[in-house]
């Protein structure tokens, strides 16, 4: 059955089109009027963010012993939770930094100015993580390439056989078999999405679009969910939640996640893993997350502080043990240990769509999404 999901305000968001229309991503800080402090200060840096597995209690204190403020975490379910919090008490700012908001919604942030400019230096970041966004209101600190996973022992060349085109998963041997977290509400599901416009703009079909490809996904049974968490952990076949979950399904051979996500699996599993990747050029993105001073923040100097520390090699280099996410910094690589860089897929190509377009045509994008899976 499909699973229909409505437009929430935060995500639709005809308040948040504006100016949309006419956005410039911007390259210096010209356009946004500075906002009052939202209270007083009182040394405790405050961090908005979601879940980051990275933001240990051990990370977190060894930045207070460093640096000597305290902090205090504001959690939201994703990086849409951050965007909505940020703009319900813009004028107002009850949080410092906003920690994880992507490349698929930082065009909001900046185009409503819920962002100031920071004084971090950017050198030493790779030219992937600079690429999206080159101005002075984020900062890159973690980035990985979104993709397709699949379960090897279920796509074994006779029941089911590897997609060579996107359209192949329109076909009956795949109904009911792939679960998709909904752009709506996860940030790897938006970035998915962006992914398709690319890829069938790109195709030889020209009489067809992706939200063709989606009406047809819909058709056949696709599974969506609300998050990554519920399409990963519970549906897919090929994951831990096989084996750590209750509750788990594994209805879906494949699903949406990251292409270094099999190199995770067998790093924990001691180079074991059914996990791969589909990379077919095109239908992959590459995500880049981001740190950024709060429009209104009254702990700036903190804020500064902590995307340096994050930025810094004792942390960003353990990127992807710690937080399950690839460092930004030029010199980083994956660990060999337990087949992480051997599972490890690299995409042939990426979709190529602008952070400025994203901005622009997300809105409609969504409504064009929403009404091929209803």
């Amino acid at each position: 059955m499909r699973a229909v999901f409505f437009l929430v305000s935060v995500l639709v968001l005809s308040p948040l089109t504006g100016c949309m229309q006419d956005m410039i991503v911007d390259v210096t800080d010209d356009g946004c009027e500075p906002v009052d402090a939202g209270r007083e200060s009182d040394g405790v840096l405050r961090i908005l963010t979601y879940d980051i597995v990275a933001f240990s209690e051990e990370m977190l204190e060894e930045f207070t012993n460093q640096s000597g403020y305290d902090i205090e975490m504001i959690r939201t379910d994703d990086a849409g939770g951050i965007l909505e919090q940020m703009l319900q008490t813009q004028q107002a700012p009850q949080a410092d930094i906003a920690v994880g908001l992507d490349n698929t919604y930082l065009a909001t942030a900046l185009d409503r100015c819920v962002l100031q400019s920071h004084n971090v230096s950017r050198s030493g970041l790779s030219d992937a993580a600079l690429e999206p966004y080159q101005g002075i209101r984020a900062v890159p600190f973690d980035q990985a390439d979104v993709c397709l996973n699949y379960d090897e022992t279920k796509v074994d060349g006779e029941t089911l056989t590897v997609p060579t085109s996107l359209w192949d998963l329109t076909e009956e041997a795949w109904k009911g078999k792939i679960a998709f977290p909904s752009p709506l509400t996860s940030s790897p599901g938006r970035s998915f999405m962006v992914a398709t416009v690319d890829y069938f703009e790109n195709d030889e079909d020209n009489t067809t679009d992706a939200f063709d490809w989606w009406g047809a996904m819909a058709d056949n049974d696709a599974i969506f969910t609300s998050g990554w968490t519920e399409a990963y952990e519970r549906h897919y076949s090929g994951g831990y939640g096989e084996r750590w979950v209750e509750g788990h399904l594994g209805d879906a051979a494949m699903t949406v996640s990251y292409c270094h996500s099999p190199g995770v699996e067998a790093f924990y599993s001691d180079n074991w893993t059914k996990s791969t990747s589909l990379t077919l050029p095109r239908s992959t993105f590459h995500q880049v997350e981001y740190a950024a001073v709060i429009n209104g923040a009254v702990e700036v100097e903190a804020a500064n502080a902590f995307i340096e520390y994050l930025l810094s090699e004792e942390v960003n280099q353990n990127m992807p043990e710690n937080n399950l996410m690839l460092s930004v910094l030029t010199n980083a690589s994956l660990p060999e240990t337990n087949g992480y860089r051997y599972h490890t897929d690299t995409p042939t190509l990426n979709a190529e769509i602008s952070m400025s377009r994203i901005g622009v045509e997300m809105d409609a994008w969504l409504l064009a999404w929403s009404e091929a899976t209803a």
